[in-house]
């Protein structure tokens, strides 16, 4: 699945969009035409790079930037100013471009900020898995995993909606026949929990089936 876009642009834009040339590369890309309109587009879309066309907005674009990484904080947002706009005082997007610029350097600029080769990805619900990098995303927030935990997750998000046994789950990521002792299994659920979870100790993903295992609901 190609990475979304969250853009932000206004009626006022006076120079051209990208969002037709994202979309026929596959991007999947939600336009709102403010910045609040953005801040409650983020539960439902959860982006993975947001934009923000400042003159279509006729602002600096800086409170709209701030207020999208106070709600999600790891979330990677794109200003765009019209050409020679002075910007002072901080602003805390992670790229800022200037027009005119092309949709390749658009491209360039958003590429390394998005999530890696979709063939490393598994994305299931509000869960997206990035193999390669080692990182976890649910709804804005992202945890670095370590081997074991990707390893684990991989398998409950491969089996989604099904119950997978403790003994399964064990033998599996600790290459092992012995299960008299899974108690370990308890501690990294509990740590994917805390990656997942907006409340660990009320799991909405990761349930607990007492007496079986582990099912990851979506």
């Amino acid at each position: 699945m190609k990475a979304r876009i969250l853009w932000v642009q206004g009626k006022r834009a006076n120079s051209p969009s990208f969002v037709a040339a994202l979309r026929n590369k596959d991007f999947i890309v939600e336009t709102v035409p403010t910045g609040g309109a953005a801040l409650e587009c983020l539960r439902h879309f959860d982006p993975d790079l947001a934009v923000i066309n400042a003159p279509s907005l006729r602002t600096s674009g800086k409170r709209i930037c701030h207020d999208l990484k106070q709600s999600m904080p790891s979330l990677p947002v794109v200003l765009i100013l019209e050409a020679g706009q002075p910007l002072s005082g901080e602003v805390c997007a992670n790229v800022v471009l200037q027009m005119p610029f092309t949709v390749r350097k658009l491209l360039n600029r958003i590429s390394p900020l998005l999530p890696g080769d979709e063939a490393n990805l598994l994305h299931v619900g509000h869960i997206r898995l990035d193999l390669e990098r080692k990182k976890v995303r649910c709804l804005g927030r992202e945890s670095r995993l370590t081997p074991r935990l990707v390893h684990l997750l991989r398998i409950l998000m491969t089996h989604a909606g099904e119950v997978v046994e403790r003994e399964k789950l064990f033998r599996e990521v600790w290459n092992t026949e012995y299960t008299g002792d899974t108690r370990t299994l308890d501690v990294h659920i509990s740590w994917l929990r805390q990656a997942l979870e907006e409340n660990p100790r009320q799991p909405v993903y990761l349930k607990t089936i007492r007496g079986v295992g582990y099912r990851l609901d979506t």
